[in-house]
């Protein structure tokens, strides 16, 4: 609400301007002429004709060239009575207005009309000094033209700058809602990420100690110690992504907590493990020397795919996960063993899902590809390659 009376007060003040500054010419013109209204100097139709010159200056802003058209129609007036008067000066700034407000070709044929009026007044009423006064008259005529298409430039030269620069102005606001939806796209995959994975372990924990209570009560609550551990670390990350949604600036934002990368996949296989998953894992040396998001992104990747093993692949499953650094690209797989059911399961389809989508879109972030389905010996595999030359790669190393 203040924006916009704001505005109207900025929208009042504009309008204001031009009829102020018609109003002043105005009255300048009825100053210059204040000498000849004496009875020593001009009588009733000398006056006449002064007032009569100034008073269309009132409107020379809203209608610039009619203006003009009045004022030229009193100056010939003027020159069939043959009275001269200094009023004829507001011809000059009716040309000065129109030069200012309208296009080329108004501005010509003023300045053609005027012109014609000083060849008219030269013949009537300097007759000694016909060069001198055509080149004088004709240079005021000139200068108005001139003076009034420099400001109009000028005008249309601000009226551009403001444009662009509101033009710019609108475009950052656009890029910052970009910027900020991206950020939020990628705390939604974090918080799809951590909720799917932890739950599942926690399910997965959950059935084992029911199973297990009335036979081996140690094991089953060691099994719910592990799924209470899992979900305040749960609980944690999520409390970390939505105190990043709730920063309003990177001065009010809560201190983060490191991201998880391949180190921390040594943790998330145990994890899997403990919910009841025999996992294999091996890794190379040279993957925990990688970028910090190369390593988010690897991490996220294997997160998601022992998540679907753990929901589909059945409890004779067993997983594999290798991931493996090259100086040109990092592959990481993750092999189960389980069956799936005739419908391939949700979130590991081609297309859809969101748990395959967004393992591609992290990797499609670093030029990397991921591809899923089932093996032809049974069991389902998730293989993604990211390539470690990628402009993204280049900026986290530089």
């Amino acid at each position: 609400m203040r924006e916009e009376a704001r505005a109207g007060r900025t929208d009042v003040i504009r309008n204001l301007r031009p009829r102020r500054w018609d109003a002043i010419s105005a009255a300048v013109v009825v100053l210059l002429v204040v000498p000849e209204l004496g009875p020593r100097h001009g009588g009733v139709t000398e006056a006449a004709f002064d007032v009569a010159f100034a008073i269309p200056l009132l409107w020379r802003s809203r209608w610039p060239f009619p203006v003009f058209l009045v004022t030229a129609a009193i100056a010939f007036v003027q020159w069939l009575v043959g009275v001269r008067v200094l009023g004829d000066v507001a011809l000059l700034v009716a040309l000065y207005t129109v030069a200012s407000r309208e296009e080329t070709g108004p501005v010509l044929a003023a300045a053609a009309i005027l012109e014609v009026g000083v060849i008219l007044a030269l013949t009537r009423w300097f007759h000694d000094a016909h060069i001198r006064s055509f080149v004088g008259l004709t240079g005021l005529v000139a200068a108005a033209a001139v003076l009034g298409r420099n400001v109009r430039n000028r005008r249309r030269l601000l009226e551009s700058l403001q444009e662009r620069a509101a033009r710019l102005e609108l475009e950052r606001d656009q890029q910052g809602k970009l910027a900020a939806a991206a950020e939020r796209a990628r705390i939604a995959r974090e918080l799809h990420d951590v909720v799917a994975h932890n739950l599942t372990v926690m399910i997965a924990l959950s059935d084992g100690a029911a199973y297990s209570l009335p036979e081996a009560p140690d094991q089953a609550r060691e099994a719910l110690d592990t799924a209470s551990h899992t979900g305040r670390e749960a609980l944690a990350e999520m409390r970390r992504l939505l105190g990043v949604l709730r920063a309003q600036d990177e001065a009010s934002a809560p201190d983060r907590d490191p991201q998880p990368g391949v180190p921390q996949i040594d943790a998330l296989v145990e994890q899997v493990r403990a919910a009841g998953l025999p996992v294999s894992y091996r890794v190379s040396p040279g993957a925990r020397a990688l970028p910090e998001g190369i390593q988010l992104a690897l991490y996220r990747i294997v997160q998601e795919a022992l998540t679907n093993t753990l929901k589909h692949a059945g409890l004779s499953a067993t997983a594999e996960v290798e991931l493996i650094a090259s100086d040109s690209d990092v592959r990481v797989s993750v092999i189960d063993t389980g069956t799936r059911p005739p419908t391939t399961p949700a979130g590991m389809n081609g297309n859809g899902g969101s748990g395959l989508r967004g393992m591609r879109e992290r990797a499609a972030v670093y030029g990397g590809v991921v591809d899923a389905g089932p093996r032809p010996q049974g069991g389902w595999l998730v293989a993604a390659r990211l390539p470690l030359s990628s402009p993204v790669q280049a900026q986290e190393r530089g």
